[in-house]
């Protein structure tokens, strides 16, 4: 079995299930059905509404037929709802092996633990989705590369930790084993809590006047983005995860409080008490995994503005591929009343110069 809070990276020896039934099929539990079903998996599907199981039903995602006896249930409603529907479903099927995708693990560790089908279910939850949802926004991809937190019970059999870890290996996401309230916690830092505070920053800008809103760039962008979920989701999950939450917005207020009183001194007394914050931060951005959940490497970036038109993008990458520079992250934001955009391609901090006098050999108006 693999020990708490590893990454577990070989494959492990269960195969996957011949038969599964999906109980939700929203973007999530759609998803998990259409990476199965393109496993070969035989895929039945249920939800609340039966007009949305049609409708993923009609996506390829398996059928409504009634699943007589599935080896694996996957549990993807709404998180308010989830203890009591995996209860339902151990009872209802008892050979399955049964698991959810739930952002918060620890309400359904506590409904499950004890009873008689314990030994069945491990709960799961994917670090991935879109600001899309419903089951037409469904991708067997979805789960590529992505963290997949594995959360078995004290008395969750290895063979039932052992099929929904296949699972997850199957669909290329990347398992981690976390007990239930371990992976409420790191939930709460690294999604529960951003989310709140992207949503008061963007709630700053619902009163504020349209010439101040005008000189937006990509700083904002970064920060509120995650801001437009849906408002009843975030609510079964805040209410859900209260606690962990609670306990790094008093951090986090304590770290505000600071900076106030900092900003009322000011002078002097504001550099002495606001460094070391703004250096927490930083030092902060270096703990985040990058890519292939490597370390970070010291990075800079290159700025290209390009037009406004199909195909510009792709030659810019075919220049870039050409230069011998491997690119660590891009993006690209709309200038402001231009049909331009302005590309920001992220690179080792060692290769930026070479980078820029390569694209600029090639025409493109690069510079750092």
């Amino acid at each position: 079995m693999t020990t708490e809070g590893t990454t577990e990276a070989a494959r492990p020896a269960a195969t996957l299930p011949s038969t599964a039934l999906v109980v939700g099929c929203g973007l999530i539990g759609t998803s998990v059905a259409l990476a199965l079903r393109s496993r070969d998996v035989q895929v039945h599907l249920r939800d609340a509404v039966p007009g949305v199981a049609e409708v993923a039903a009609s996506v390829g995602a398996g059928t409504v037929a009634p699943a007589e006896a599935p080896d694996l249930v996957v549990v993807a409603v709404p998180p308010s709802v989830v203890p009591a529907t995996v209860l339902e479903l151990l009872a209802e099927f008892p050979e399955a092996v049964v698991t959810d995708v739930a952002s918060v693990k620890a309400p359904v560790a506590r409904a499950v633990a004890g009873t008689p089908g314990a030994s069945r279910f491990v709960g799961g939850h994917p670090m991935a989705g879109t600001e899309r949802s419903g089951p037409t926004a469904g991708s067997a991809l979805l789960f590529e590369g992505r963290p997949w937190a594995v959360v078995p019970l004290p008395e969750s059999s290895d063979r039932a930790l052992a099929l929904v870890t296949a699972v997850v290996h199957a669909v290329e996401a990347v398992p981690t084993v976390l007990e239930a309230d371990r992976h409420d916690e790191a939930v709460a830092l690294v999604s529960h809590v951003p989310h709140v505070v992207s949503v008061l920053t963007a709630g700053l800008l619902a009163s504020a006047p349209r010439e101040h809103v005008d000189l937006a760039g990509p700083g904002l962008r970064d920060v509120t983005r995650i801001a437009g979920s849906a408002t009843g989701m975030w609510l079964q999950i805040l209410d859900s995860n209260a606690g962990a939450v609670t306990t790094l917005l008093k951090s986090l207020r304590g770290d505000l409080d600071r900076v106030l009183d900092a900003l009322d001194a000011g002078g002097d007394v504001l550099a002495g008490r606001l460094s070391d914050v703004l250096d927490a931060g930083r030092a902060g951005t270096q703990r985040i995994p990058g890519k292939h959940g490597e370390i970070r490497t010291v990075s800079a970036s290159v700025f290209v503005p390009v037009d406004d038109r199909p195909g510009v993008l792709s030659q810019l990458m075919a220049d870039i591929g050409d230069s011998g520079v491997n690119i660590e992250d891009f993006r690209i934001d709309h200038e402001y009343g231009r049909p331009v955009g302005l590309a920001q391609v992220e690179v080792a901090a060692d290769r930026a110069d070479h980078l820029t006098t390569s694209l600029t050999t090639r025409g493109w108006p690069a510079y750092r």
